[in-house]
C-alpha cells in the first residue's frame, strides 16, 4: 500500500499533526470534510448554502487535480448541512462542476458544524489510478 499526502496552494493546511486535507492512496483521493471557512468569518457569515458549496467543490476540484485527477474521478461525494431543507441550493452549486455521470452522493443533515457561520460540509472520493475513463 502506498500513501501519499496531497497539497493544494489553493487550499489551506490544516494545522501540524491535525489531519490531512487530502491523502491518495492506491490510486485513490480521500478529500477531507472540505468547507468555505477562509480568511474572513464575517464574509462567511455572510454566504447561504449555495455560496458555500461553491467555494467547497472549487476546493475539492483544486484537491483532486492536485492529487493528479478531475473533477469526473470523483467517485463519492457525502454532503454535511445544517439545514436540509436549503438542499437544493448545494445540488445547484455541484451543476457548476459535474457533468455527465453525478458522482454517487449521501446527504445528512447535523445539528452543528466546526463554527455557527459554517452551514455545508463537503468531503469527496475520487479514483485516479490506472485505467480511470
Amino acid at each position: 500500500m502506498t500513501i501519499r499526502r496531497v497539497i493544494s496552494p489553493d487550499v489551506a493546511e490544516p494545522p501540524p499533526e491535525r489531519w490531512s486535507n487530502c491523502l491518495v492512496v492506491d490510486g485513490v483521493a480521500y478529500v477531507s470534510g472540505m468547507t468555505a471557512r477562509g480568511g474572513d468569518p464575517e464574509a462567511l457569515g455572510r454566504m447561504d448554502e449555495y455560496a458555500q458549496a461553491k467555494v467547497i467543490f472549487g476546493k475539492i476540484k483544486s484537491m483532486v487535480e492536485a492529487a493528479g485527477g478531475a473533477m469526473s474521478d470523483v467517485a463519492k461525494i457525502t454532503v454535511f448541512l445544517t439545514r436540509i431543507a436549503n438542499n437544493t441550493k448545494v445540488w445547484e452549486a455541484r451543476r457548476e462542476f459535474f457533468t455527465g455521470d453525478f458522482p454517487a452522493s449521501t446527504l445528512v443533515e447535523v445539528s452543528a458544524l466546526a463554527a455557527p457561520e459554517i452551514l455545508v460540509e463537503i468531503e469527496a472520493i475520487a479514483y485516479i489510478g490506472k485505467g480511470r475513463r
